[in-house]
């Protein structure tokens, strides 16, 4: 039995519709942005369009995304790095929990509104659900994540220090950019929802150029880019 086309109904083409969510989600871009950038080459849409095509894509492209990655990639148990950031929403702080492997592979993005041992523990349950226990577990000094780890019977794998945690700490910065093109967000729910997206888009396109030769790299970009456009096929 053959999955319905999440593309039926859509006057534009799939391909400008995979375009303009990948514009969007990966570069510091904000939906006007996008929307000139679509002009220069002849397609005439909105920004508001964009908007809710990345609304409507964005998660259904992440989610099978990381179904791919996981069923080829290697174990991510070895070692885990985790960090927060702090994040405004309507002026209210809240925290982004991130989980990295040793690779640089964000596994996943969490948001909440406290930063006590509650919500490091509900952070480390919902990743560990997904990509199981790891062996190793790189952390800050922040108390949360000694005393969730403790309950989970997890407290013999953490590991801190000085910079140690620079991989995960590293793995902000494309989300902060992100983030001053969005002009911050204005829901949790929202920020959740492009955070989740946003990991998943920049897993597939990261390729490591500095540590793989010129035409390794790209191969590799190359045949990410095949991979993305292949996308919700039917």
């Amino acid at each position: 039995m053959t999955k319905p086309d999440p593309f039926r109904y859509f006057k534009t083409s799939r391909e400008i519709i995979r375009l303009a969510v990948m514009l969007y989600v990966r570069f510091p871009l904000s939906l006007r942005n996008v929307e000139d950038l679509l002009h220069e080459r002849g397609i005439d849409v909105s920004h508001e369009a964009v908007r809710f095509w990345w609304h409507r894509f964005g998660p259904m492209f992440a989610a099978e995304i990381r179904k791919r990655r996981i069923a080829g990639m290697k174990s991510s148990k070895w070692r885990w790095h985790l960090d927060e950031v702090f994040v405004k929403i309507n002026g209210e702080r809240h925290y982004l929990w991130r989980a990295v492997d040793h690779e640089g592979e964000v596994l996943e993005s969490f948001v909440t509104k406290a930063r006590d041992k509650k919500a490091a523990l509900k952070f480390l349950k919902k990743a560990m659900r997904k990509h199981g226990s790891p062996d190793v577990v790189v952390t800050d000094g922040l108390a949360s994540y000694g005393a969730a780890l403790k309950e989970i019977g997890a407290a013999g794998r953490q590991e801190t220090g000085r910079w140690l945690n620079n991989r995960a700490e590293n793995s902000h910065l494309p989300f902060r950019r992100r983030e001053r093109a969005m002009l911050r967000f204005r829901r949790m729910r929202s920020l959740q929802k492009f955070a989740s997206v946003h990991a998943s888009v920049y897993n597939h396109f990261n390729q490591e150029r500095s540590l793989s030769t010129r035409p390794n790299f790209k191969l590799n970009r190359a045949t990410a880019l095949a991979e993305w456009r292949g996308l919700g096929a039917s």
